[in-house]
């Protein structure tokens, strides 16, 4: 078995290689992960520019390891379709050094990469740890070469997405594992201004997060210090609004060809 490993969180994060030293005991790793940091970079592919990849040395892991000056999507693109030519069997994202829940995936550089793995039809993973000072990856590194296992086994699909979330806790201390769905978070987002001495610039700083427990979500899930396992796909369509938008829209195309929208006027 072979299995990519990559991250958001660069090439130097302390999670990506307790992932990989777990791995490294049941399948054939290879590495290829950002240069740096590129936490909340979303699903950002890069277009505009070349992109670099330097092999890491040989000194510094056993591992077959690649930097990329890019984003996490890039390394899973250039990985599999420049690098890893003969194929990998699943590709793993994290370890994250915090949680990656409800609606952070649409902006998770961590389920980027899984995703980009996903596209390509293999069994691909985002783990995540829900802490960012004195982060506990042991039981997610185990955890992940356990899903390994599964997958090297056929006992689970040839192609899934699953985004997990662990509580940042030794394993005696993790009430068990739920499958969930995502969960609704949002933020009180800050702007700071500033100026460079040549223009004004404005800083946008992430507020304290409005946590939303609705039981069966992965934000529940994780409150009751639980593994959160949600199965992801990438069809964003929003069923619940299928029908009603189109009663609301059947006539906009008689609208289009008879000319413009008439002005409304409020009801007396």
């Amino acid at each position: 078995m072979r299995i990519l490993v990559t991250n958001d969180d660069g090439i130097a994060a302390r999670g990506l290689w307790a992932l990989v030293r777990e791995l490294r005991r049941i399948a054939e790793v290879v590495v290829v992960a950002p240069d740096r940091d590129q936490s909340g970079i979303g699903t950002a592919v890069t277009l505009h520019h070349p992109v670099r990849v330097s092999p890491v040395p040989a000194g510094i892991t056993t591992v077959k390891s690649y930097s990329v000056e890019g984003t996490p999507a890039d390394t899973v693109i250039l990985a599999l379709k420049t690098l890893l030519k003969d194929g990998v069997d699943m590709v793993f994202s994290g370890i994250n050094e915090g949680s990656n829940l409800g609606n952070d995936v649409l902006i998770s550089g961590t389920v980027s990469a899984a995703l980009q793995g996903y596209f390509y039809g293999l069994p691909s993973v985002a783990i995540s740890v829900a802490a960012i000072k004195r982060v506990r990856f042991d039981v997610a590194a185990k955890f992940g070469a356990l899903i390994a296992q599964q997958v090297a086994a056929s006992n689970m699909p040839q192609k899934f997405l699953l985004n997990i979330n662990l509580p940042n806790l030794p394993l005696d201390k993790i009430a068990g594992i739920e499958i969930t769905r995502l969960g609704e978070r949002s933020y009180m987002d800050n702007i700071k201004a500033g100026h460079d001495g040549k223009r004004k610039y404005y800083w946008i700083v992430r507020g304290k997060p409005d946590w939303k427990e609705v039981e069966g979500t992965d934000i529940s899930a994780l409150g009751k210090k639980k593994i959160s396992i949600t199965p992801l796909h990438s069809d964003l369509s929003s069923d619940i609004h299928l029908e009603s938008l189109g009663k609301a829209f059947s006539s906009l195309f008689q609208g289009l060809r008879t000319g413009s929208p008439r002005t409304h006027t409020k009801s007396k």
